[in-house]
């Protein structure tokens, strides 16, 4: 065994976080939790893993439940493909393979949502394989550790960073390996401020002798987000019952982020957000209601969420229509408390805590 590994494990032995998915070799709970942890840090991650496999605890009681239900679990923790991918694999885990959990790293790949990371870390936490797995963690570790100044989103990148973490993996402990390489650049080995005075592998880090810590590991891509404007309609169609209004909602169903989650009518602009005048004039406004004399009784201050490639920013107009109004077929009516039972992208969250469920507004809902 090369002394990076001793040196790593030996670290482990003394530093392992104690986690749920950690003491299990069922391959359902570890691929549940590592689907969760996709972009997504422990502590963040570890009340949606608690609450899914007391929902879901077999993968056919995820196969069997409804979408909503699951989406409605994961609403706030973001990317949401991950919930619809996960409860695609679910139904062909559990109706087409007999609910047997296929046991090697090919056929996981096969996997829909499911990638080189993720495949490797359920073969070898799962079934002992040697595979090792490379995700942030272990770019930074082996970056730092060996002085690597190739960027690790290059396909140059991906590749020696594979092959170096495969390398080093003892094939008997894949398992223990791939975690004290996680845990060693979650707790030690930081983005930020790692901790190399007290770094067992310090004295031998190519990093830390020339001087490089706080520049790897390296990136060749700048992230660029894109800016996007959603004006939402939270239209009352019950004009003569101002104090119990019925919204309308809807869920999105196109190809674009937040992909079955539910919303309140949107009209995105590409460069402003709009003015009375200006909304009432929208194409989609005319198509949804042409005859329609809108009373609008308040519009928000902006709400902004930032997502990985997007940058969101949303207002929401309180509008009254007439009780006979006509709604499109895919829209539905709700009382504004009952959005808590739908699952909503987090910037709709935020406005309807401000406006129906923090006491100080329960009783100005219009």
């Amino acid at each position: 065994m090369n002394n990076f590994t001793q040196l790593l494990l030996a670290w482990w032995d003394d530093n392992k976080r104690n986690l749920p998915w950690k003491d299990t070799h069922d391959a359902y709970t570890i691929w549940l939790s590592e689907i969760i942890l996709q972009q997504t840090r422990v502590e963040q991650g570890l009340p949606y893993f608690e609450r899914l496999t007391t929902a879901f605890p077999t993968v056919t009681h995820l196969a069997n439940a409804p979408e909503d239900q699951l989406m409605h679990l994961w609403e706030g923790l973001g990317y949401y493909s991950r919930a619809r991918n996960l409860h695609a694999t679910a139904k062909h885990i559990a109706f087409t393979l007999d609910g047997v959990f296929p046991n090697t790293y090919e056929t996981i790949m096969q996997l829909k949502g499911i990638g080189p990371y993720t495949a490797a870390a359920i073969a070898s936490f799962a079934f002992g394989l040697p595979h090792a797995v490379v995700d942030g963690n272990v770019f930074r570790v082996l970056a730092r550790y060996f002085n690597i100044n190739t960027p690790i989103d290059s396909t140059e990148g991906k590749k020696q960073f594979t092959e170096l973490a495969n390398r080093l993996l003892p094939a008997n402990q894949a398992a223990n390996y791939n975690q004290a390489l996680m845990d060693f650049g979650s707790l030690q080995c930081k983005p930020a401020k790692p901790l190399c005075h007290t770094c067992p592998l310090q004295p031998y880090c190519a990093a830390y002798k020339h001087q490089t810590v706080d520049l790897l590991p390296i990136k060749a891509k700048k992230m660029a987000r894109k800016t996007r404007f959603f004006n939402y309609l939270v239209i009352n169609i019950a004009q003569n019952t101002p104090t119990t209004p019925n919204i309308c909602i809807h869920k999105r169903t196109d190809s674009d982020i937040w992909q079955n989650l539910y919303e309140f009518p949107m009209i995105e602009t590409t460069d402003t957000l709009l003015d009375t005048n200006q909304l009432i004039n929208q194409k989609q406004w005319q198509n949804w209601f042409a005859d329609a004399v809108p009373i609008v009784t308040n519009v928000s201050k902006i709400y902004e969420q930032l997502l990985t490639h997007q940058h969101i920013k949303a207002c929401f107009w309180q509008i009254n229509l007439p009780e006979n109004t006509i709604l499109p077929n895919n829209w539905q009516t709700i009382h504004p408390t009952e959005v808590t039972n739908y699952a909503f992208p987090k910037v709709l969250n935020t406005y309807a805590h401000d406006y129906w469920i923090a006491p100080q507004k329960q009783q100005s809902l219009f």
